[in-house]
């Protein structure tokens, strides 16, 4: 008679590439779509890409705006330092949420489709917007949170009445605070809402025209370490080019503008085959004056026109218009 060996569970298989990501629901559905996209343009098994999450100092600050704590820096600092240590491969990221400055040896690798680049109002729950213009819903001196400049500045500019004060947290976090009337109304990333499966929760939307959006927005970027060849090949087929492209277009327009979150800005381009449109706005944080440029050009020069638009809306502005 025979003695069978006992079974040995089958040894774990290391992943090919480790993701860095925030903890929050918002930024965890954001590292799954690209881990998602990196096994389906692959082949390969799930474990192959491992997700790690990492707490960022943004993440701990909840009672001040970004503003007067250090920047949009704060939501990447800890995630670029393990890219840089070599503990992940990549990192995910809200593409409005990254510098336009990256640290030395670091470069945005790509970015996933961009979804709707649209803000939202936000309504208590079961509260049915107005006809009309989607501010139109705002009862006079209405309270809004937010904790962006920018969506702070355009709402004073088209509702001088309105109440603005801040707002910090997560998605459901705001939303909670919404429907149990602390405030009256919130503004959110239509992208974010849809990602979290609450684009119902959209009471109106705010068209481009009157709501220029945040730089990046709607897309999801990638980090990863410049001169990594073997990462830039296995993300060649999850990038976006045309996401790409129209971002570059941004971040390009936004850093010569030296812009953070201490500069209400806003900034859109749209890439259309072979050309490229783009729209530009600036204003003054109360919203009582703004400044736009609307321009065009061709795809292939797109980083050069962002920072030629930038220095043209750079001449536009008065002295001192931010604080000096």
């Amino acid at each position: 008679m025979t003695q069978s060996l006992p079974h040995e569970p089958p040894r774990p298989v290391a992943p090919r590439l480790r993701l860095g990501t925030r903890g929050s629901p918002l930024a965890l559905w954001q590292a799954h779509a690209v881990q998602g996209a990196l096994l389906k343009a692959h082949g390969w098994h799930e474990g192959a890409v491992a997700i790690e999450v990492i707490r960022t100092t943004g993440d701990a600050i909840t009672d001040r705006a970004l503003a007067q704590a250090g920047g949009k820096g704060l939501f990447t600092k800890e995630l670029e330092e393990a890219l840089l240590d070599r503990r992940i491969d990549l990192a995910v990221h809200s593409a409005k949420d990254m510098a336009t400055k990256l640290p030395e040896g670091l470069i945005l690798g790509g970015y996933l489709p961009r979804a709707d680049v649209r803000d939202a109002l936000v309504l208590p729950a079961g509260q049915a917007p107005h006809e009309g213009h989607p501010l139109a819903s705002l009862k006079r001196g209405a309270r809004v949170g937010t904790a962006s400049l920018r969506r702070e500045a355009q709402l004073r500019r088209l509702r001088p009445d309105i109440e603005v004060a801040l707002l910090r947290g997560n998605v459901q976090t705001r939303l909670s605070k919404v429907d149990s009337g602390e405030f009256d109304a919130t503004l959110l990333a239509l992208a974010g809402l849809t990602r979290l499966g609450l684009q119902d929760r959209a009471s109106a939307l705010l068209g481009t025209a009157d709501f220029l959006p945040a730089v990046g927005q709607g897309a999801v970027a990638i980090e990863t370490r410049d001169g990594d060849d073997e990462v830039a090949a296995l993300l060649a087929p999850v990038a976006c080019g045309r996401t790409g492209l129209a971002v570059s277009v941004e971040r390009a327009y936004l850093a010569e503008l030296d812009g953070s979150c201490r500069t209400p800005i806003g900034g859109l381009a749209e890439v259309d085959g072979v050309e490229l449109r783009f729209r530009g706005m600036v204003l003054k944080p109360d919203g009582s004056a703004y400044y736009e440029i609307v321009r065009h050009g061709p795809a292939s020069e797109a980083i050069e026109l962002g920072r030629r638009w930038g220095r043209e809306m750079k001449r536009m502005l008065p002295a001192g218009l931010f604080g000096g």
